[in-house]
């Protein structure tokens, strides 16, 4: 069992005098015993995380301590630790804990964590008036009752993982609260005592068994909600949630861990796959009373627009089937005439050839006659100047190769190689070997950049690890 030597820690920050050490780091040492703290007098942080500590009987002299951590140590019991009445942050979590006696009286304490222990129900706090973050998550803890009833500057709580059957009007007091994570219990619906807590900003209650809307009728008290989790209940299974939460809570930022655009957009391309999914893919219009006009049937895309394929149904009518015959057989009458025309035309032609008597044409036909003329000129012209036009094919696929050397010259310098081919748009793929080569990453200039999204987990988290409370430094929002 390894006990703190005194000379070692004055020797480890270069001093001889105990009373100018106001702060000290012991963790990761298999501490079990640390009696010889009691000459550091002026010790204002103290951090004896991650040891074997069982009891905090020997630090009862250490009155002027402000910060203390022994997180994952042994410890059973809090007890030496009520003179310590200068503490503002106290973090004991991941212990063995199976009470919060000797907290009480710690009336500076502006935060308690003490997640992680076999805490079964939790002592009243009312002396601690400026208590502002509480963590008692993954207890045994089964209710509230009115331990927090005369705490109202509290602004973040914690007591996930627990077996809390609900919350009652537990938190009415807790006005000040703006952080409540509620996740992983049995908590079946949200009281409407909760709208007291108007400051909310983030609420997670994912894991519960919240199963209707009605269940959440509060939620359009919290104007101030920005951060909502109901991942894990049965009502996040409900079609069109996202949709109504949002106009329950319309200034709600974050659901399930997502950006709620970006939620609710994912919800109607689901539920348009499902429509087509189930054989839905058609949308019909019925005429209007007394309309003579035909039903018709538009077929959608996945997305729900027109997918542009629309089919009309066409009643048997005899007036109308004895009007198309009608119209089929001028035009065929029209065909016929047009090719007979043509064959005159070709015989004209051909007595003319050969010295019969010549057939005097229209002027439409001499125009016709006069461009089919002037298009097999064009075609043989084309024709003749092709072995004009190779030289010049030639010299456009060296200038290509010269391009292209000039990446192959190591001298080159990268900047220069930039100039040199990223003016010609028709290269990119030139330019591409380029940047890659340089070890650069390129966009197009008209391409938007995305802004940056928080989503997963790190969505929910409800703030930074370590806020500044108090003079006692950094404390932990350890969940």
């Amino acid at each position: 069992m390894a006990e703190l030597n005194s000379k070692q820690v004055l020797q480890d920050n270069k001093t001889t005098d105990p009373n100018s050490i106001t702060s000290l780091t012991l963790t990761h040492k298999a501490l079990s015993h640390v009696s010889c703290l009691s000459k550091f007098e002026n010790l204002q942080k103290l951090d004896l995380g991650f040891n074997n500590l069982t009891s905090l009987e020997e630090l009862k002299l250490c009155v002027n301590l402000k910060w203390l951590s022994v997180v994952q140590n042994k410890l059973e019991s809090l007890k030496g630790i009520e003179g310590l009445i200068k503490l503002t942050v106290l973090n004991a979590g991941k212990n063995k804990l199976k009470s919060m006696e000797g907290v009480s009286g710690l009336v500076n304490l502006r935060a308690l964590i003490l997640n992680d222990n076999d805490i079964v129900s939790i002592c009243k706090l009312d002396n601690m008036k400026e208590l502002n973050t509480l963590v008692l998550s993954r207890n045994p803890i089964s209710g509230i009752g009115q331990s927090l009833a005369k705490i109202n500057s509290i602004t973040k709580l914690s007591l996930s993982n627990c077996q809390l059957q609900g919350i009652d009007s537990s938190l009415k007091s807790c006005t000040e609260l703006k952080e409540l994570r509620l996740a992983h219990n049995d908590i079946k619906t949200l009281p409407s005592e909760l709208a007291f807590n108007i400051k909310l900003q983030n609420l997670d209650i994912g894991n519960n068994v919240i199963m209707k809307r009605t269940d959440l009728k509060v939620l359009s008290s919290l104007v101030n909600l920005k951060n909502l989790n109901l991942q894990g209940n049965p009502i996040a299974e409900k079609e069109d949630l996202v949709k109504k939460i949002k106009k329950q809570v319309p200034n709600l930022q974050i659901l399930n861990a997502k950006p709620i655009e970006k939620a609710m957009k994912k919800e109607q391309v689901g539920r348009d796959d499902d429509e087509n999914e189930s054989g839905d893919d058609y949308h019909e219009e019925g005429t209007f009373p007394g309309s003579d006009k035909p039903k018709k049937s538009i077929k959608l895309s996945k997305n729900g627009k027109n997918a542009g394929d629309i089919s009309e149904t066409v009643p048997k009518d005899p007036d109308v089937q004895k009007e198309s015959k009608l119209k089929k057989e001028k035009i065929n009458e029209f065909d016929k005439a047009s090719v007979r025309k043509r064959k005159e035309l070709v015989q004209a032609e051909k007595r003319t050839d050969v010295g019969g008597p010549p057939i005097e044409l229209d002027r439409g036909e001499e125009r016709r006659k006069h461009k089919k003329h002037k298009k097999s000129e064009v075609l043989m012209e084309n024709a003749s100047n092709v072995d004009d036009k190779e030289p010049t094919k030639k010299s456009s696929k060296k200038a290509k190769q010269n391009k292209l050397s000039v990446i192959d010259d190591g001298e080159t310098p990268f900047s220069d190689l930039f100039l040199s081919s990223g003016k010609v748009d028709e290269h990119n793929t030139l330019q591409q070997n380029v940047d890659a080569a340089a070890g650069l990453v390129t966009f197009p200039k008209n391409k938007k950049k995305k802004k940056n999204l928080v989503t997963g987990a790190a969505a929910l988290q409800l703030s930074s690890v370590n806020d500044v409370i108090g003079l006692g430094g950094a404390s932990t929002w350890d969940d």
